[in-house]
């Protein structure tokens, strides 16, 4: 999984997104195994036009089912079939949100709290806040959350608040 050029390439092609999930995690807190970089994107006709070109640059392929896996469409008609998109390319699988669980309808105001990072290597990224992915997580069902993820995020929360 190559995170920096998956980052790189948002950039490059203008996608206005939050970085959120396991990899934000890990960039930003602790060693966590993931297998996938969680991209939530703005969900506007014309971000969705920069996502597509995105994802072609990179060589994704999305199925509708397990045989019908392919290079992404040209059009956006696809990514408004579901809220979530899961994909492969040569350099990372990717999940595209166009919502995350506990989140819904709050893209902007959870882009206004972003956090502007750099990855170990100086590639910058926006990162959904620790509260943001605290409120995801604990929206998720029980049986889905991931408890150390949970503790670590209080724990930064906490931090921030005492300085």
């Amino acid at each position: 999984m190559n995170i920096d050029r998956v980052l790189q390439s948002l950039a490059k092609n203008e996608v206005d997104y939050l970085l959120i999930g396991g990899v934000n995690f890990l960039l930003r807190h602790a060693p966590e195994i993931t297998y996938d970089i969680d991209v939530w994107i703005a969900d506007n006709p014309k971000n969705l036009e920069r996502t597509v070109t995105f994802l072609k640059s990179i060589n994704a392929e999305w199925g509708a089912t397990e045989d019908d896996w392919k290079p992404v469409p040209d059009t956006t008609t696809w990514l408004t079939l579901q809220p979530v998109f899961c994909l492969t390319s040569p350099i990372a699988a990717i999940d595209i949100f166009r919502e995350v669980k506990g989140l819904e309808n709050r893209y902007d105001v959870c882009k206004a709290a972003a956090i502007a990072a750099e990855t170990a290597s100086g590639v910058p990224f926006w990162a959904l806040s620790d509260q943001h992915m605290l409120e995801a997580q604990l929206a998720l069902p029980v049986n889905q959350q991931k408890s150390q993820r949970i503790e670590a995020l209080n724990k930064a929360i906490k931090n921030a608040s005492d300085v």
